[in-house]
């Protein structure tokens, strides 16, 4: 049987709440919490004991802005001069009053045209309201109370006056674990508010984190080394984790990244778990010992992943060159039909090795942006036993058989898609794990090298 409560209280008054009034409606919840059993007694709720999850939830307008191309800036709720010209663009283009703000009247023709072009499956979703969790809809409670009773505070970024920092709280207990005396509930707080309200009330979250327990905070939006809400959360947390599938400018928010992990800050990716499946088949594919040994032969790397976000393939290809001790040399980018970025490295005996990422045009684009196609290991010896090749069910494999190759492919496999790729189900695995990742840390100090290359 699955039980649910249905609580939910709100604050919203015009001002800034304060942690005793979010203290005081949780009480009142548990309090007011009811399901009696057989014998009529109450069941003892078992509260967050696990966790505090802190969720930055970037405020949608440059989302939208950003789907329609009117805007490349960072995604971080900031209404700055990129955000207030585009909206001008976008006002001026579809006849409607110039402000250069997100008006009620602009953000609803903006979600319209997104869910018109169905761009992305997250936004089309959301098309009629904010990119809020919620907690009427707690679809990462779906996930992570499952397993785990937790606190999750969502800070939601909102666009307008600066009308205070207003609070829902709310218990959601999916599940009835072991007999009916225990639920298992997760404790929502969401703060909503505009991006000052938010970071003048910003040395109130740390306040409302479990203490003994792990902190998390999950970023959504670019990440900003600078941005202080930003530092102010990461400081107190021990573990950040960021998506690089959404970022909507891959290769410079990568580098923020690096500069992160430069300054000690434990940070994970959930786009970096997507991978794993990828490295797996990858790995295996050169365990019989003749294979290991042709390993040092490789020296064409072709990587085709879906245009429009390289994070992926850029992560995959700093996975391998840290693990075979490759040194980026040099590093160009073409952009057409196909997003073609070529890549030169010498291993330690100098040898020279090519790879090739190529963003190809899709006409489904799935849910995670930038998901790799296809990956080929290859060898300009023709006698080298190293050719691999590897692709998704969904014919991934057919630009890399029509290209041929100097080498003809020595092994095949397939990597099939799996629904468990989606943030929510990563952010669950996730969160049972903190601390510094050696391997993916190492994958993007590569990854920084070969993009400052690019700038140099």
């Amino acid at each position: 049987m699955t039980l649910q409560a249905p609580t939910i209280f709100s604050l919203q008054a015009p001002k800034d709440v304060s942690l005793t009034d979010i203290e005081a409606e949780l009480n009142q919840i548990w309090q007011s919490y009811g399901i009696a059993g057989e014998d009529g007694t109450l069941p003892a709720a078992t509260r967050a004991t696990t966790f505090t999850l802190v969720v930055y939830e970037p405020e949608e307008t440059q989302y939208l802005l950003a789907a329609l191309g009117f805007y490349n800036g960072p995604i971080d709720g900031i209404p700055g001069p990129q955000t207030q010209a585009a909206l001008r663009e976008v006002q001026k283009k579809y006849g409607l009053t110039e402000t250069g703000t997100a008006t009620e009247e602009t953000l609803t023709l903006l979600r319209e045209e997104v869910a018109k072009r169905h761009y992305s499956n997250a936004i089309a979703e959301n098309a009629s309201g904010s990119y809020s969790l919620d907690a009427t809809s707690p679809r990462i409670a779906d996930e992570i109370a499952l397993r785990n009773p937790c606190r999750i505070i969502t800070l939601l970024p909102v666009v307008g006056e600066d009308e205070g920092v207003k609070a829902q709280v709310s218990a959601y207990c999916p599940i009835q674990k072991g007999s009916s005396s225990t639920l298992i509930c997760c404790e929502y707080i969401t703060l909503s508010g505009t991006a000052a309200a938010l970071e003048r009330i910003s040395g109130m979250v740390p306040a409302l984190m479990i203490g003994g327990l792990p902190k998390f905070l999950w970023w959504k939006a670019t990440p900003d080394p600078n941005n202080s809400l930003f530092k102010r959360l990461a400081a107190v947390c021990d573990n950040v984790i960021v998506d690089s599938c959404n970022f909507n400018k891959p290769e410079t928010d990568l580098l923020s990244l690096q500069a992160l992990v430069e300054s000690g800050l434990p940070l994970a990716d959930l786009n970096w778990r997507r991978l794993s499946a990828w490295q797996e088949l990858t790995a295996e594919a050169y365990d019989p010992p003749q294979r290991r040994a042709a390993l040092v032969e490789i020296d064409r790397v072709n990587i085709d992943y879906e245009k429009g976000n390289s994070a992926q393939a850029l992560l995959f290809l700093g996975w391998l060159a840290s693990r075979l001790s490759w040194h980026p040399v040099s590093y160009q980018k073409e952009s057409g039909d196909y997003d073609i970025t070529r890549i030169s490295f010498t291993a330690d005996d100098q040898r020279q090795i090519e790879a090739e990422l190529a963003g190809v045009p899709v006409a489904d684009v799935g849910e995670v942006p930038g998901d790799l196609i296809a990956l080929r290991l290859s060898s300009t010896n023709p006698q080298a036993n190293c050719g691999t090749l590897i692709c998704t069910e969904t014919g991934g494999c057919m630009r890399m058989e029509t290209q041929g190759g100097a080498q003809s492919t020595g092994l095949f496999q397939q990597v099939t898609s799996l629904s468990e790729q989606k943030a929510e189900v990563l952010l669950s695995q996730q969160v049972q794990r903190w601390g510094h990742e050696a391997l993916f840390e190492e994958s993007l100090a590569v990854i920084a090298q070969i993009l400052k290359l690019g700038k140099g």
